[in-house]
């Protein structure tokens, strides 16, 4: 391997080594509801949650990632995470916030795994899900729809959990 091989890859490295740094990359690896409502365009759903009582039980990635297996949550937290840095970058970012179809099946899917008992008590046979838990339950995750005043998250008055 040449010389400048050699300085091309250790180049690379800190120069991806110091992005993650400053961007602290390492951070939306994990599941801190924090650094999903990084974005100023989730601090109305951050403020509802953080007031919900799902907040002493469930984080955004509970809800809003498959758990069925490993590889399919990081596949994707990073399909989300493109699109939301690619909106963030090129200022494409809708003014109202919606999940989209793939999002509202996941978020579906974890209501029954972590309600099944409920689910199954309320559903007599085969259940017919033509509709999503939140069209009745529109409050319980984020509580009040638009009920959030802030302009930003203030970390002082939401303390991290």
């Amino acid at each position: 391997m040449s010389k400048l091989s050699i300085i091309a890859i250790v180049v690379a490295v800190l120069t991806l080594g110091y992005f993650a740094y400053a961007t602290d990359a390492v951070a939306y690896g994990g599941n801190a509801p924090e650094t999903c409502a990084n974005c100023h365009t989730m601090d109305a759903q951050y403020e509802n949650w953080y007031h919900s009582g799902h907040s002493n039980w469930a984080k955004c990635t509970d809800c809003h990632l498959p758990h069925s297996n490993f590889v399919v949550y990081y596949a994707e937290k990073g399909r989300q995470g493109a699109k939301d840095t690619y909106a963030f970058v090129t200022g494409n970012i809708p003014e109202l916030i919606r999940a989209e179809e793939k999002t509202k099946e996941i978020v579906q899917e974890n209501c029954i795994h972590c309600h099944v008992d409920s689910v199954d008590s309320i559903m007599v046979g085969e259940p017919s899900f033509d509709r999503y838990c939140w069209e009745c339950h529109r409050h319980v995750a984020h509580g009040e729809r638009g009920a959030s005043g802030a302009l930003f998250q203030d970390s002082s008055i939401y303390p991290q959990k």
